[in-house]
């Protein structure tokens, strides 16, 4: 898999699809994922005839992990100096969760590249209930380490209907979660992007076409944080889909027709 030195960091990165044959999409991933957490999202995009890059944000998978803390102001800069190295503007960008924290702040800062912006299971700002929880999540990597703390964060990704009825893949994705290599200080460094995100005074400069996109039943970054971050981004869309937090594993099929009928809506 090609590699880019940008931002004085090594980036692991995928581009899938023909160039100049159809919209092309940039997907950020959230926190502890790497590019292979859209692995259910990419085929349905390609088959709409779009070009796709995904990329390891810095601290997981096979891209650098620099010593922390990170802002989403930071990652943000990654992901431009990817692009700009890659030749790629005139995108639709993607962020969930963390990556849609990150996304926001790059639509605030290089507006020009984005033909539409998507933010998916995200806040512009982190409530008492959600800084309580990551604070709980950096004890316990800190004491028990990130495979702990990630099947922790499995229950809180996915609905009780998901765990019972369909518990052979619910197994799955939490052992995949839980078998993530990712080192306490990487962890840590990218936790830190959530616990510090605060675009509240700035979502105004978001001039890109933009949904906000929630799974109906998230509890890990709850839904009305979500529809407060839509309600501040005037002329944006709101979409809900059936899931929780991991909408987008729980249930691709109505998460990618939300994002790919937006990205049609707004292609030209």
């Amino acid at each position: 898999m090609p590699t880019a030195h940008v931002n004085g960091i090594t980036l692991n990165y995928r581009l899938d699809g023909e160039e100049n044959t159809g919209e092309t999409i940039v997907l950020i991933n959230g926190l502890a994922d790497d590019l292979y957490s859209w692995d259910f999202q990419v085929p349905a995009l390609l088959e709409a005839g779009c070009r796709v890059l995904r990329f390891d944000n810095r601290g997981i998978g096979v891209s650098d992990k620099p010593a922390g803390p990170y802002t989403s102001t930071m990652m943000a800069e990654d992901a431009k100096a990817l692009v700009d190295s890659l030749g790629i503007s005139d995108f639709h960008l993607m962020g969930v969760s963390m990556g849609g924290m990150i996304a926001q702040e790059y639509a605030i800062a290089f507006p020009e590249d984005l033909k539409s912006l998507t933010l998916g299971c995200t806040y512009a700002k982190a409530d008492a209930f959600c800084l309580n929880m990551f604070a709980m999540w950096a004890d316990l990597a800190t004491g028990l380490g990130v495979p702990f703390v990630m099947r922790d964060v499995a229950l809180w990704a996915f609905t009780g209907p998901f765990f019972e009825e369909r518990p052979e893949d619910a197994a799955e994705f939490a052992e995949a979660m839980a078998s993530l290599p990712m080192t306490v200080e990487a962890y840590l460094s990218q936790l830190n992007v959530i616990q510090t995100h605060d675009t509240v005074d700035r979502l105004a400069r978001i001039t890109a076409p933009t949904l906000v996109l929630a799974g109906e039943e998230d509890i890990l970054i709850p839904v009305r944080l979500s529809a407060q971050l839509q309600s501040s981004l005037p002329g944006s869309s709101w979409a809900t889909v059936p899931g929780g937090h991991a909408c987008l594993w729980e249930s691709p099929d109505p998460f990618n027709h939300s994002f790919i009928e937006f990205v049609t809506r707004t292609a030209n």
